[in-house]
């Protein structure tokens, strides 16, 4: 088996910056609720012109020149989003287009926050087992476009944003050590979008209900994200022989400051060996990770051979945890 790894990293932030005291003027909020609740001093925004793909597209040049990586070279293209920029053609295949990797399968993949976990683990195994030389991982969301701006549970949250890795392979011991996925559709009916697909589909009634945005029961979903993402981490390192105290580096999903903080503590990792963007970024979905190990990366904060841990929960529910020995 071939070992697979993150070879280079992307990641891309819209430019315009919304503030808790922009969403002060149009909610019944304010800066000092939004940050004992969730840690978020503000979020980005996407221009009305941009979409999900062109969010993707500067996040995944980014990380093919970081890897020193031509888009010929690509095998694969995986978008992990539940913000695409249409029901299909894939974005994936938009973004394939764009970037001339004319080789390269190309499919989205829906797993809520947890999305990039499952395209990372995904794409590890088929190089591993040599189905595919290099694959290009992009989380990327455009929460503003299903945001009800009137619901301060929600609106507060998400932010926009991509992330991008390139995985490919590198030498043994290093990369992808082991990771463990995770689901419990039962946790559905706390985190969803009712309406736009076949079940309600687009209709006057829909729209005028608010159905195409984000429904959140925020006390279900944290008592289950602090539990399951201390339980997939604590299953990840046991599959490679590792505890938490041999852990160099954690990047857990940037959901909300105190479920991060519960499951750090839970795992008794010291708060210096977190990576912590929420106040900058919100919640992103499943561009979280992949820009924060960005950020993390260009930052110095991880360095060849340290052991990252990489833990997410997302709607559905999902989970993900991946334990990585880092490759750059």
């Amino acid at each position: 088996m071939q070992a697979a790894g993150i070879l280079g990293t992307g990641s891309y932030l819209p430019e315009k910056v919304v503030t808790n005291q922009d969403l002060e003027q149009v909610v019944d909020t304010s800066d000092e609720w939004i940050t004992t609740r969730t840690g978020i001093k503000e979020r980005r925004q996407a221009r009305p012109d941009q979409a999900t793909s062109d969010l993707c597209l500067e996040a995944a040049r980014q990380a093919l020149a970081d890897a020193n990586t031509g888009p010929e070279e690509i095998d694969l293209v995986i978008v992990a989003t539940v913000t695409p920029d249409m029901m299909f053609p894939a974005t994936a295949c938009l973004v394939q287009d764009r970037l001339r990797a004319s080789g390269a399968a190309a499919f989205d993949l829906e797993a809520g926050c947890s999305g990039f976990m499952y395209g990372l683990a995904l794409a590890s195994q088929m190089i591993a087992t040599g189905s595919l030389r290099k694959a290009l991982v992009i989380g990327a969301e455009t929460f503003s476009r299903i945001i009800n701006w009137e619901d301060r549970g929600t609106c507060v949250l998400f932010g926009d944003g991509a992330g991008a890795a390139v995985v490919g392979p590198v030498p043994e011991g290093l990369g992808v050590l082991s990771f463990y996925l995770g689901s419990d559709g039962e946790g559905g009916k706390w985190l969803y979008q009712p309406a736009g697909g076949s079940r309600l589909p687009a209709s006057a009634e829909t729209v005028a209900g608010r159905m195409h945005t984000i429904h959140m029961h925020g006390n279900e979903v944290f008592k289950y994200a602090v539990r399951v993402m201390e339980e997939a981490s604590l299953t990840a390192l046991s599959r490679c022989g590792l505890t938490p105290r041999e852990v160099d580096f954690f990047v857990p999903h940037q959901a909300n400051i105190r479920i991060v903080e519960a499951a750090r503590k839970r795992l008794d990792i010291p708060p210096e060996k977190a990576f912590l963007n929420i106040h900058r970024c919100g919640n992103i979905s499943s561009a979280s990770i992949p820009l924060a190990l960005d950020e993390a990366s260009k930052a110095g904060r991880m360095h060849f051979g340290d052991t990252v841990l990489l833990a997410a929960f997302g709607a559905g529910f999902t989970w993900g945890a991946a334990v990585l020995k880092w490759a750059k």
